[in-house]
């Protein structure tokens, strides 16, 4: 079986891997993380049949290339190698096929419109020649040091699309972003290369102010489905695979208040998706050594929603988990980029009467209906999908499954 994989140098973000599985062409496709120092031998005496690459090898790896393919001599990088029949590498930029289809999934036109472009590496060279092709405006390429650089970027305010093809804001350093889309007051549209976190610091800014805007799992399916396609020869179903790869690695969160069934639905959810299962709570406790009642007594509310912060901060930006939250942390406005990020939040609801107050400090001494009516808009602003769970659990479980599948276009 052939041997392919993905070339970099910190490659514990990528999602190629399952992506490429997903793919099914019948070869094996593994991760080759490589230091600089390292990279001429390996490219000289690797063991592979194909490479997709990634930072920061882009432009590198072009110097260990027999020839290149007409479109990746013109952007001047490359993203995609294979081994010819007699052993030389042949480079291709199939990043450019990737940015296409995440553009016209975006519904995004970049005709005539003056564009920002974060970043000066491979992939902004490939993302230029893309608008470029589309008869984009000005396009103003920023770097850290260079004219046009992420301390004056805002100089450009006029700018009306803007494209982040840097690793700021990528997992694991999730939450920063270079720019503050107030200082841009045309934009029409923001396009974020990132696919892990899904939702980048900068597109919930995007989205808090009604720009439309995109991350960069299509580009990510895009451009692997047409490196599949050279590695095996054969045509590649991307759709679908785009689909898969959603279900398998956003995070299922649940919230809603206490007592409304988010542990035992949020069992029965890793039970049944084979995924791990972080109670938040339980994880406030055991890093506290100690219950919720007894933080509530020492540190009180606002101790213990600082504690909730940190969990929340630190599971939030992984993937492929069901995550059970307590209550009220749709109370603190940090949180909400925190479950977001990586997350398909789904609201619990349940009749007042019927929620459980054992053990819940806040239930015990408040009125529920008037928490119940504060927490409401907090719980509606989180959610992507609400769920009555007003029968069995089980049946709570289909429904959420339902919605979720039909939200990923299953």
């Amino acid at each position: 079986m052939k041997t392919c994989g993905l070339l970099g140098r910190k490659l514990t973000h990528s999602y190629s891997p399952m992506l490429h599985e997903a793919f099914g062409m019948g070869y094996t496709y593994g991760l080759f993380e490589v230091e600089p120092e390292d990279l001429p031998q390996f490219m000289e005496r690797g063991n592979f049949h194909g490479l997709n690459v990634t930072i920061p090898y882009k432009k590198d790896v072009m110097s260990f290339c027999q020839d290149l393919s007409p479109t990746a001599r013109e952007i001047g990088c490359i993203n995609t190698i294979v081994r010819q029949p007699g052993g030389g590498l042949f480079g291709h930029n199939t990043d450019g096929t990737g940015f296409l289809a995440m553009l016209r999934q975006s519904g995004i036109n970049p005709n005539g419109k003056k564009i920002a472009v974060l970043g000066d590496g491979g992939s902004s060279l490939t993302v230029c020649h893309v608008l470029k092709q589309q008869n984009a405006g000005e396009i103003i390429t920023s770097s850290r040091r260079g004219k046009h650089n992420y301390d004056n970027i805002s100089d450009h305010h006029d700018a009306q699309i803007l494209v982040n093809t840097t690793p700021v804001g990528m997992y694991p350093d999730t939450g920063k972003t270079l720019v503050n889309l107030k200082d841009f007051p045309r934009l029409e549209g923001v396009l974020d290369l990132i696919y892990n976190p899904a939702r980048t610091r900068v597109l919930m800014d995007a989205q808090s102010l009604g720009i439309p805007c995109i991350g960069g799992l299509p580009m990510l399916v895009g451009q692997a489905a047409a490196a599949a396609e050279i590695f095996s020869e054969g045509e590649v179903a991307a759709s679908s695979a785009m689909g898969i790869l959603r279900r398998r690695m956003e995070n299922i969160v649940l919230v809603g208040m206490p007592g409304c069934g988010k542990t035992t639905i949020g069992r029965l959810l890793a039970e049944k998706l084979n995924r791990p299962l972080i109670d938040t709570d339980a994880e406030i406790e055991a890093a506290a050594g100690k219950s919720i009642s007894k933080i509530f007594q020492a540190e009180g509310e606002d101790g213990f929603r600082q504690r909730e912060i940190a969990v929340l901060q630190k599971y939030g930006k992984e993937s492929g988990q069901i995550i059970s939250t307590g209550g009220g942390c749709i109370t603190r406005s940090e949180n909400y980029f925190h479950l977001r990020q990586n997350g398909i939040v789904v609201f619990i609801t349940r009749g007042i009467t019927l929620l459980k107050r054992e053990g819940r400090p806040l239930s015990q001494s408040q009125n529920l209906q008037n928490m119940y009516e504060a927490r409401l808009p907090h719980y509606q602003r989180f959610a992507d999908i609400t769920i009555q769970n007003d029968t069995t659990p089980f049946e709570a479980v289909e429904k959420i499954l339902e919605e979720i599948n039909e939200a990923t276009g299953n």
